[in-house]
């Protein structure tokens, strides 16, 4: 397979060298927006750097249109990368989000279905060992009747503070993570969001308009409660776990020796040596899983794993929570448009 790439930043390099080593990828062609950094990243995975423009005609160094695209660009150039991919007929992968708001979610979304595309979007927790026996363990009913769920995500430290205004905030630059892994384990539906955050952290984020941390109070559909937590600033590592909490048994996804959790019991476990330092070293099996689903998927060998519509529940998630941040009140999910 011919397979081109758009946006050769940290996650664009990585998916990169994934590829690059994929045994059904035989053409590897990467763009960006600064050909400079396409060009060092194509040096030291063995591709093509080539123009986005190039990439999408087939004219110049690409010497042919590929298979398939991988859209890793800035979240502001998404929505038009996706439906210039669909209009070209080629299947794309983006990872999230779509876009930073509703109407331009929407509105790629319009454009994928009216070209009859294919396009999966990189919610890579799907991907993840942990995670899926969760989901085995929940749909097999081996917790018995789930009551609680608490899903937790940690950034060890701040981004930088340019990246902030261009985000869409964290309830949907990280919290969105929480949300589509907390319907695709459960099976269930959000119906009621009531959530708050903090700005009390470094400036930059009161400059932004953001919060660094925040948590959520998610009603499910079946009755079931839900909390979702985040912080751009734990400083003991990463941390991204998952409880459930069922009348038959309890689960936690995340939890291993470098979870970057101390007991405060007498001979409790300790510090980790080695915690988690971030999301590509946690998540790195998952993320080439899903690599290798999308380049499956493209090739008709099997279902797509998590198309747009996925994507438009978790952001419709965010989107009722930036809303009871903001008003201090529960939203009902009927309230966001999209459903």
């Amino acid at each position: 397979m011919r397979i081109g790439l758009i946006g050769t930043g940290r996650i664009g390099t990585f998916h990169a060298e994934v590829l690059s080593r994929h045994p059904a990828v035989d053409a590897l062609l990467l763009a960006d927006a600064d050909p400079e950094r396409a060009a060092a990243a194509a040096g030291r995975t063995g591709a093509t750097a080539v123009s986005v423009d190039d990439l999408f005609t087939g004219a110049g160094e690409a010497r042919g249109a590929p298979d398939a695209v991988v859209i890793c660009s800035a979240t502001a150039a998404h929505a038009g990368l996706i439906a210039r991919a669909a209009r070209a007929g080629l299947p794309a992968f983006c990872e999230k989000p779509i876009a930073l708001d509703l109407p331009g979610t929407l509105a790629a979304l319009a454009e994928v279905e009216a070209a009859g595309s294919l396009l999966q979007l990189g919610f890579m927790r799907r991907f993840d060992a942990g995670y899926g026996e969760a989901r085995d363990a929940v749909r097999e009913g081996r917790l018995g009747r789930l009551h609680t769920v608490r899903a937790v995500t940690s950034d060890p430290a701040p981004p930088p503070a340019a990246y902030l205004p261009l985000s869409g905030g964290l309830y949907r630059d990280c919290l969105v993570h929480d949300f589509d892994i907390l319907r695709w384990v459960t099976g269930r539906e959000v119906s009621e969001v009531y959530a708050t955050g903090s700005d009390t952290g470094p400036a930059m984020f009161r400059e932004a308009g953001d919060v660094d941390t925040a948590a959520a109070l998610l009603t499910l559909d079946d009755g079931t409660l839900a909390t979702a937590t985040a912080t751009r600033c734990n400083g003991a590592g990463y941390d991204v776990r998952m409880e459930l909490a069922g009348e038959l048994d309890q689960i936690a996804v995340g939890l291993d020796d470098r979870t970057p959790l101390t007991s405060a019991e007498p001979g409790g476990p300790g510090a980790p040596a080695k915690p988690w330092p971030g999301f590509l070293e946690r998540f790195a099996p998952a993320y080439e899983a899903e690599l290798d689903a999308f380049l499956r998927v493209a090739r008709g060998e099997l279902a797509n794993p998590c198309d747009g519509r996925e994507a438009l529940h978790a952001l419709r998630i965010a989107e009722a929570c930036e809303v009871s941040r903001r008003e201090r009140r529960p939203v009902a999910m009927g309230e966001i448009p999209g459903g």
